[in-house]
């Protein structure tokens, strides 16, 4: 199937199509940033998107989710076609993201940061948030007790008071992950999650990812640089170069390919490795 390397186990491959990305170039200016992209993720995969800086990975990101809107090609979530729609549309379908750099919002509560996510799902008008209507006291009461659900699955519920900008880094973009759960995705995006993290909180970053897609059934695509975390976790990859795919496949055969280690190192390391 296109967008997929070849040899992936046969109970993955008659799952549910998730995502599919068809040809999606997009320009900025005259300037080219992604070219002829394809992906295709089934129901529970956990994928990552690497590639050197400056390859087009977050840009892809960003198209899947609307922050852009592609120059051409197609983005299809469960058959329904993104291009086009705006970014809040295509989070109420169940898609979720999280960004390299953590946008919490850091005078609120761990908890408010969370409650907030769930406002698309509250269940009341604006009439009702007004009068404080028996509804608007029942749902808002709903909200609480499922963030601090989530935040006691993240290790957080005994922090729900505090400033969330003044939790450690490495709790931060655990909330900013609770918090993007929160939205009940099934398709979860990351950002270079283990970004500024230190190597035990990147070995828990691996517990928490394979845990969560496990626990809440998601299909979970990553982009990162901590190539130990990627390879670890990542069930297969596709690489990006100059905005192109340039290879994609098993963690171990993309770790060989000779394009990818000249795109990282240099074309001398590949000929010489």
């Amino acid at each position: 199937m296109k967008g997929r390397p070849e040899g992936l186990p046969s109970d993955v491959e008659a799952r549910p199509v998730v995502l599919q990305v068809d040809d999606v170039t997009h320009f900025f200016g005259n300037l080219r940033a992604v070219y002829a992209f394809d992906l295709t993720l089934h129901q529970g995969e956990l994928v990552g998107l690497i590639g050197p800086n400056g390859a087009g990975k977050t840009t892809v990101f960003n198209l899947i989710t609307g922050v852009y809107q592609a120059s051409q090609g197609h983005i299809r979530f469960k058959d329904v076609e993104l291009v086009g729609m705006p970014s809040h549309e295509i989070i109420q379908m169940g898609i979720a993201r999280t960004f390299q750099n953590i946008r919490l919002f850091a005078n609120l509560t761990v908890l408010d940061n969370v409650r907030i996510a769930y406002h698309p799902h509250a269940g009341y008008n604006l009439l009702d948030s007004i009068l404080h209507t028996a509804q608007f006291r029942e749902k808002e009461a709903e909200m609480t007790q499922h963030a601090q659900e989530f935040l006691a699955i993240f290790g957080l519920e005994e922090r729900q008071n505090e400033r969330a900008g003044s939790l450690p880094y490495g709790l931060q973009r655990r909330l900013e992950i609770a918090r993007a759960l929160a939205a009940q995705p099934q398709l979860l995006i990351l950002d270079e999650p283990a970004a500024g993290m230190n190597p035990q909180e990147i070995d828990e970053l691996m517990e928490l990812i394979h845990f969560i897609r496990d626990r809440f059934e998601l299909t979970v695509l990553l982009v990162e640089h901590r190539m130990r975390l990627v390879m670890n976790i990542c069930e297969w990859l596709t690489v990006m170069d100059f905005g192109e795919v340039i290879a994609r496949g098993l963690p171990a055969q993309v770790r060989s390919d000779p394009q990818v280690i000249e795109a990282y190192l240099g074309r001398q390391a590949a000929i010489t490795r």
